[in-house]
């Protein structure tokens, strides 16, 4: 059963004149292995850690930031292959991508296989939610269940996240090592090593073979 059938509300979710979410909560097992009440939160962007990104071993030597503002520590998924991808909420290709990442979670739920999922505003503002609550209703509303959801960073420009910066310098891009729009993706192996990258318009379900082999390493 997906974790996303889970999710007990506990209020009703309001909105104001603008559409966006007023309140919302939800109490559910999270991606930390606890509960936690969702509630308004000011987040507004991750900070990590490595800024010297060249001289990071591997992913785990980085530490992102949760939806609440807390430090998560990428040492925790060592042992795992790891799919890394920028989401967004109003882009045309947000529907394909939800459906076929939650495919994917389910489908390597008992195996040592992780979507880590940073939404992103950079391209055309079509990440508007905030983090905390109003990301927690959005994912539910469209039931997208993409794994392991972060606080919303930048993904390229000086302001980028460490993280982002480490992956675009392992493995550039056709045309240049910036990212070229939401759902970009990136491999990691089991080492924690960026191994490959997937345009925006790859299907999630076309890497399963790369995964496969990864995970069978």
């Amino acid at each position: 059963m997906s974790n996303f059938t889970t999710f007990r509300a506990l209020a009703t979710i309001g909105r104001n004149t603008l559409g966006r979410f007023q309140y919302c909560a939800f109490s559910y097992p999270n991606q930390y292995g606890v509960n936690r009440l969702y509630s308004q939160s000011t987040t507004t962007q991750t900070d990590g850690t490595m800024e010297d990104y060249k001289n990071a071993k591997s992913v785990y030597d980085f530490t992102v930031k949760d939806s609440q503002g807390a430090d998560v520590s990428l040492e925790k998924y060592r042992g795992k292959v790891l799919l890394i991808v920028n989401i967004a909420s109003q882009c045309g290709l947000t529907k394909g991508n939800y459906a076929e990442l939650t495919e994917l979670s389910q489908k390597y739920a008992d195996k040592d296989f992780k979507i880590l999922s940073f939404p992103c505003n950079q391209f055309g503002g079509q990440m508007p939610e905030g983090d905390g609550e109003e990301m927690v209703c959005h994912l539910r509303s469209a039931k997208a269940e993409v794994g392991d959801v972060f606080a919303k960073i930048k993904v390229n420009g000086d302001d980028a996240d460490p993280l982002y910066k480490y992956l675009k310098h392992k493995q550039g891009g056709i045309l240049g090592d910036s990212i070229k729009w939401n759902f970009s993706k990136f491999l990691v192996n089991k080492d924690g090593q960026p191994v490959d990258r997937y345009a925006p318009t790859t299907s999630p379900k076309s890497i399963v073979k790369d995964i496969d082999k990864l995970l069978e390493a």
